[in-house]
């Protein structure tokens, strides 16, 4: 079946999303974010592209851009670099992104700071944080900086340009709301070390810790409450994914 054909931005402005594949978390260590964002923008740097808004979750990306070269090229210069660097840091070989990235075009000033909000709140409406301002792999700090006159790797006059003050834009970047964007719910599947987390919380114990009935039950709870796909929850227990499919039949 031929894919479809992506659709085209009358202003050249994109959300776009870049996801792990098999949900897989795309940062291990503080550094993995830092050195996608230098990747980011030596590609910016290269492509002319403007940067308006950014999110580094776990397993998925969020970026806002208006585009200077084709869409596909700009985002070929992101994520090469990055994934042969991961695979060589991690001793991995492969794909780590999921297939092509999703992208929607963005046609209107009130469209655009509407997904810059959805952007902005990704941690918040997936539990990382309380406030967007309190989230370090965001561009929502660098917007309260260029309020003060710092420059940023951002284009910030467009969406700056839509409040008359720092506050308003404060007010509205953090006013709660039910957006979804690219079709995408922020807090349904969660990562690896989500998983982790709420295991080692529920049951005071590590996976391997867990004897075998206790595993095949928690697998099947998780996998019916929609929590982890068969390849992320063997990944989480340490099992292959013929166990895991025993275990949800």
């Amino acid at each position: 079946m031929p894919r479809q054909a992506r659709k085209k931005s009358n202003t050249g402005i994109y959300h776009v999303m870049l996801k792990g594949i098999d949900d897989r978390n795309l940062f291990l260590e503080e550094g993995d974010r830092k050195k996608f964002l230098t990747q980011l923008f030596q590609a910016q740097k290269k492509s002319g592209f403007q940067l308006l808004a950014y999110c580094l979750m776990d397993n998925h990306i969020h970026l806002l851009m208006e585009e200077m070269e084709d869409l596909g090229t700009v985002m070929k210069r992101i994520t090469v670099g990055y994934v042969l660097w991961h695979n060589h840091q991690y001793g991995r070989a492969g794909h780590l992104f999921q297939n092509r990235y999703r992208s929607e075009p963005v046609e209107n000033d009130t469209s655009l700071v509407a997904v810059a909000r959805y952007i902005h709140q990704n941690p918040i409406k997936a539990g990382m944080t309380k406030k967007a301002d309190n989230y370090t792999w965001s561009s929502y700090r660098q917007y309260l900086e260029a309020y003060h006159g710092k420059s940023t790797h951002l284009s910030t006059d467009r969406i700056m340009g839509y409040f008359q003050s720092k506050k308003q834009f404060e007010i509205f970047m953090n006013q709660q709301n039910e957006e979804k964007y690219l079709g995408f719910e922020v807090a349904g599947k969660m990562t690896d070390s989500q998983l982790l987390v709420l295991i080692q919380q529920e049951y005071q114990r590590s996976p391997s810790e867990l004897g075998t009935d206790k595993c095949r039950e928690l697998i099947r709870d998780l996998y019916q409450q929609k929590r982890g796909s068969i390849r992320q929850l063997a990944r989480v227990f340490g099992v292959s994914k013929g166990v895991v499919e025993g275990a949800v039949k």
